[in-house]
């Protein structure tokens, strides 16, 4: 099956909202709340920044979410689609961000998780990112992240 990635456009801000709610509907039971990204406005990000879908065939299977800054590029959010999970489509779009950087000229990429998603941390960690700093944001640590990539 073909695999296309694109940027979003605001007609893709339902779609969007919907996978990530679903990709991040596992951790609810971890933290005893939905994650920032189930309640975040995707319309707005979209319209203010930049979203890339990952498609295989006519399937939203996966989707970054990036921030450009004067000196890095944020990954705000990664998600994948819980019947893609497991297939790789995570890291490619977590490389497709990093492609993006390098484009815009910018050698950093930084990311941020809860430090109670330790399948997270693993997969930042093995694709060379690592911890830049810890912080409490109400009852949970968020764990920043960071990788160079020029």
């Amino acid at each position: 099956m073909s695999e296309t990635i694109r940027i979003a456009t605001i007609a893709d801000a339902e779609a969007v909202t919907a996978l990530t709610r679903s990709a991040y509907a596992k951790w609810v039971p971890l933290i005893g709340r939905e994650p920032m990204p189930m309640k975040a406005d995707h319309a707005a990000h979209i319209r203010d920044h930049r979203a890339d879908l990952l498609f295989t065939g006519e399937q939203m299977a996966a989707l970054v979410e990036t921030i450009q800054h004067s000196d890095h590029l944020l990954i705000e959010n990664v998600a994948v689609a819980p019947a893609f999970q497991g297939r790789g489509h995570g890291k490619r779009m977590v490389a497709h961000a990093e492609q993006i950087a390098v484009a815009f000229g910018l050698g950093v990429v930084r990311l941020y998780t809860n430090a109670k998603f330790e399948e997270n941390l693993l997969l930042y960690a093995s694709l060379d990112y690592r911890i830049e700093r810890e912080e409490m944001m109400g009852a949970s640590v968020i764990i920043h992240m960071v990788k160079e990539v020029m």
